[in-house]
């Protein structure tokens, strides 16, 4: 169902799609963004010095999180005519292959102004143990 601006509140929820993280998908992310930090594919480098951060292994790219919220604002947001215009996020928790991660919004206020309307959502990412991995903030503007 396509969401109108009028028809939304706040408190209302949105969901995105879920993603299953494995060391393909963590390999192709850094292919995409060209970003070929250890961190991301080097079991060994994890070991070493910087592994003293306790993350025992590779970790997904933090910027997953990120394209993955993105795609359920894009999703839930396009068919309106609506365009994704913001989103801050923060990584809360590391996420590793094997994990299961989806994203989910609450919609906290909605804002008119002169030029257009304005919706901000508060953004999650978890874990399939319902950990939060990333949270932040997003804006979503529709048109007048």
């Amino acid at each position: 169902m396509t969401v109108t601006f009028e028809s939304l509140n706040a408190g209302d929820s949105i969901e995105g799609p879920s993603f299953a993280v494995s060391r393909e998908s963590i390999r192709l992310f850094c292919d995409a963004s060209l970003d070929y930090n250890p961190l991301h594919l080097d079991d060994d480098y994890m070991k070493g010095s910087f592994g003293k951060t306790q993350f025992g292994g590779v970790i997904m790219h933090g910027m997953n999180n990120f394209g993955l919220i993105s795609r359920m604002i894009t999703d839930w947001a396009y068919p309106a005519g609506a365009i994704h215009r913001r989103l801050e996020t923060r990584w809360v928790k590391p996420v590793r292959p094997g994990d299961t991660i989806r994203p989910s919004g609450i919609i906290k206020a909605k804002q008119v102004t002169a030029k257009s309307r304005w919706v901000v959502i508060d953004v999650v990412v978890r874990n399939q143990d319902e950990e939060r991995v990333a949270t932040g903030e997003a804006m979503v503007e529709f048109p007048l």
